[in-house]
C-alpha cells in the first residue's frame, strides 16, 4: 500500500492521453490566454477585497500588502511556467505533482485545487451579487433582503443573484473554450477601461489626510492583509489548467502567466492608492462594493454607475476563468481514474467535459447561496498557498530526478526563486486565522478518506501495475 501511493505517472503517458479520444481541442492563442489571465486576476481583488483588506487589516498600507502578495505570486508563477511548458496538459499543479511526487501527493493537491476553485467561484459570485444589488438600488429598485443575502444574514434566505450568475457561466462553459475565450476578451476590455476611468477620476479627489495613519494595524496587519488579498492574484493558476487547449504552449503560456501578473499588479497597486486616498480606510467596513462606494462618497454618481457595470464585467470574467479551471482539474483527475470516469466524458459536439462543468456549477451555486463572503475568502487562500508551495518544491524535485527532460522555459535563478516562493507562501499561511487552518485540515482529512476508499482502488496506475 505504502509503495503504491507514491507511484508516479510517466510524462510520456500524460502526453499520450492529451492526444487521444479524451483530449481537449487546442484553440487558444497568446492574446486569448493573456486576456484569460487578466480576466482571472483582475476583478475580485479590485472590486471586492480592497475594501475588506483595507478596513480590517492593512489600512492605507494596502499598497504594500499588494506588493507582498504580488511578489509571492511572481516567484510561484515562474515555477508554474516551467511545468506548464514541459507538460502542456490539463490539470495544473495536480498533474505536476503526479509526475514528480507521486499519486498520494497528486491527490492531495488535486483535492486542494477542488476546494480552491469551488470556493473562488462561490466567493466571487457573492461579490457579483453585491454589485448588481448596488446597481439596482442606484436605479431606485430594491430587491427583497430574503433573496440577496445568505440564510441567517440580514434577513436573508438565499443569495439568488449569485446562483443565477453561476448558472449562466455554467451554460457558457458547456459551449466550449473558444466561445468562453471570446466572451472573456470582451468583458476584460470593458473592465480595464472602467478601472482606468476610475483612476483618472479618483486621483482628483485624493485627500492626503486619509493616508494617516498609514499602518493603523502595524506590520502585522499589512502581512495579514497580504494573506487575505492573495486571493486576488491567484488567477494565473487558471492559465495552466488550460494548457491542453493552448496552441504553441511552450511559448504562449510563460508570456501569458508573467504578462497577466505584471499588468494586474500595476492596476491593483494604483487602485489601492487612489481608493484609500478618497475615503478613510475604516469606512469600507460597511460595504461589499468599495470602488462604487468611494465614488458615491465624493458625489460622482454617474461614474458610480459606470464603475459598477465595469465591476460586474470584471467579476464575471473571474467567475468564467476560475470555473473553467475547476472543470479541467476534475477532468484530469477523472481521466486518471481518481474520480468517476463520467467527469472526463467529453461532449461529442462541444468537446468540453460537460458532466464536470454541470457538477461544479451546482456545488458552487449551493455555496454561494448560503455562505457569507469573509469565511469563503479565507478558506480559499490557504488552499491556494498550499498548492503553490508544493508546486515550487516539485520543480526542484523534478530537476534532480529528470535533468534530461526538455524544458522549453526554465525558471531563472534556481534555487533562490523556488526558495523565495516557498518561504513567502508558508509565511502567508501563518498569517491566516487558526479557524481557517482547522477547516482546511478537515477538508484534507475528508479527501484522504475519499482517496482511500475510492481513488487508490480505481487509479489507472494501480490498474496498469496490477496487469
Amino acid at each position: 500500500m505504502t509503495r503504491k501511493i507514491f507511484w508516479k505517472k510517466p510524462i510520456s503517458s500524460l502526453l499520450d492521453a492529451s492526444s487521444g479520444d479524451k483530449s481537449l481541442k487546442r484553440v487558444l492563442g497568446p492574446g486569448g490566454l493573456l486576456l484569460m489571465g487578466i480576466g482571472a486576476i483582475i476583478g475580485a481583488g479590485i472590486f471586492i477585497l480592497t475594501g475588506i483588506a483595507s478596513a480590517n487589516y492593512s489600512g492605507p498600507a494596502l499598497i504594500i500588502s499588494f506588493m507582498v502578495a504580488g511578489a509571492a505570486c511572481l516567484f510561484t508563477a515562474l515555477c508554474y511556467a516551467e511545468f506548464a511548458t514541459m507538460v502542456p496538459v490539463a490539470g495544473s499543479a495536480y498533474t505536476y505533482s503526479y509526475v514528480t511526487l507521486g499519486e498520494i501527493w497528486a491527490w492531495i493537491i488535486g483535492w486542494d485545487l477542488v476546494l480552491e476553485y469551488l470556493v473562488i467561484v462561490a466567493a466571487v459570485s457573492v461579490g457579483w451579487s453585491g454589485y448588481i444589488v448596488h446597481v439596482f438600488m442606484t436605479l431606485g429598485l430594491y430587491l427583497p433582503p430574503a433573496l440577496i443575502n445568505p440564510f441567517g444574514l440580514n434577513g436573508g434566505a438565499i443569495n439568488l443573484p449569485a446562483v443565477l450568475i453561476i448558472a449562466s457561466i455554467t451554460a457558457l462553459l458547456v459551449k466550449g473554450a473558444r466561445e468562453s475565450s471570446n466572451f472573456n476578451a470582451v468583458i476584460v476590455t470593458i473592465k480595464v477601461a472602467v478601472i482606468l476611468i476610475f483612476l483618472m477620476i479618483g486621483v482628483n479627489y485624493i485627500n492626503p489626510t486619509n493616508y494617516t495613519p498609514f499602518m493603523p494595524y502595524g506590520w502585522s496587519g499589512v502581512f495579514k492583509g497580504a494573506a487575505i488579498i492573495f486571493f486576488a492574484y491567484i488567477g494565473f493558476d487558471a492559465i495552466t489548467t488550460a494548457a491542453e487547449e493552448v496552441k504553441k504552449p511552450q511559448r504562449t503560456i510563460p508570456l501569458a502567466i508573467v504578462g497577466s501578473l505584471i499588468i494586474s499588479s500595476i492596476l491593483y497597486i494604483a487602485v489601492a492608492a487612489v481608493l484609500n486616498g478618497m475615503v478613510p480606510y475604516f469606512e469600507f467596513k460597511t460595504t461589499a462594493a468599495p470602488v462604487a462606494y468611494a465614488l458615491e462618497k465624493v458625489g460622482i454618481r454617474w461614474a458610480d454607475i459606470i464603475v459598477s457595470v465595469g465591476a460586474l464585467c470584471g467579476i464575471t470574467s473571474v467567475l468564467l476563468v476560475n470555473m473553467f479551471g475547476q472543470t479541467r482539474i476534475f477532468f484530469a483527475m477523472s481521466r486518471d481514474g481518481l474520480l468517476p470516469k463520467t467527469f472526463s466524458k467529453v461532449h461529442k459536439n462541444f468537446k468540453t467535459p460537460i458532466n464536470g462543468i454541470i457538477l461544479v456549477g451546482a456545488v458552487a451555486s449551493v455555496l454561494a447561496a448560503f455562505l457569507p463572503l469573509n469565511d469563503i475568502v479565507e478558506l480559499v487562500n490557504i488552499g491556494t498557498l498550499a498548492a503553490f508551495t508544493i508546486v515550487s518544491a516539485a520543480v526542484i524535485v523534478l530537476r534532480r530526478q529528470r535533468p534530461d527532460i526538455e524544458r522549453p522555459f526554465k525558471c531563472p535563478f534556481v534555487p533562490l526563486v523556488l526558495a523565495a516562493a516557498i518561504v513567502f507562501c508558508l509565511f502567508l499561511i501563518t498569517q491566516l486565522p487558526t479557524v481557517t487552518h482547522l477547516r482546511f485540515l478537515v477538508w484534507l482529512l475528508i479527501g484522504l478518506a475519499v482517496y482511500y476508499f475510492y481513488g487508490r482502488r480505481r487509479s489507472n496506475l494501480t490498474s496498469k501495475h496490477s496487469s
